[in-house]
């Protein structure tokens, strides 16, 4: 029969894989560590380039805006104005020349419920020469208006869409009459 016997002062402990695992990880805390500070040094050559391409373009817009400011200062001119002026009524007028009428007709017979009536339309230029379309529509119940109203804001050829009212019938009218602006992709 054998009995366990320890002569040891003190019980042996194992402590060989808590040191193991410790240094295991101390060694990846100095290797993320060298990582981390590699990626600031190069996130901060990255931020000083991105600087001094900022300055240039600044640069370069300063001296665009001069030259700029010297064009606009010598088309103000007294004897410059009237050309200017008729530049700016022939393009207006070209510009509005350029609203088709078939094909915003066409465009909307895609849309258009076969009981919902057209009243008037209305077409308008934007500064940015966006085409919005002021309508007034009527039928005899506001349920067709209603889907042609979702008609146009699926379609891709009409934008936002607002309301501006809703007149109900009266006796010498007795349809329902929308009023609204749409946005309208024609290409000018």
């Amino acid at each position: 029969m054998r009995l366990p016997l320890n002569l040891a002062t003190e019980p042996m402990r194992r402590d060989r894989p808590i040191l193991v695992a410790s240094a295991a990880v101390g060694a990846l805390l100095c290797i993320t560590l060298a990582a981390l500070i590699g990626l600031l040094v190069t996130d901060r050559q990255a931020m000083a380039q991105s600087h001094v391409t900022i300055a240039q373009v600044q640069k370069q817009m300063a001296r665009v805006n001069a030259e700029q400011a010297k064009v606009d200062a010598q088309i103000r001119q007294p004897e410059n104005a009237s050309l200017l002026y008729r530049s700016d009524l022939y393009n207006a007028l070209i510009r509005r020349k350029a609203v088709s009428w078939t094909r915003i007709f066409s465009d909307l017979e895609t849309v258009l419920p076969y009981d919902v009536r057209i009243v008037s339309i209305r077409p308008q230029l934007n500064a940015r020469n966006e085409l919005a379309l002021d309508m007034v529509v009527a039928a005899q119940t506001p349920e067709p208006v209603i889907g042609f109203i979702s008609k146009m804001e699926t379609s891709n050829l009409f934008g936002i869409l607002t309301q501006t009212s809703q007149t109900a019938p009266t006796q010498t009218d007795p349809v329902f009459r929308f009023h609204f602006t749409v946005m309208y992709d024609q290409k000018l």
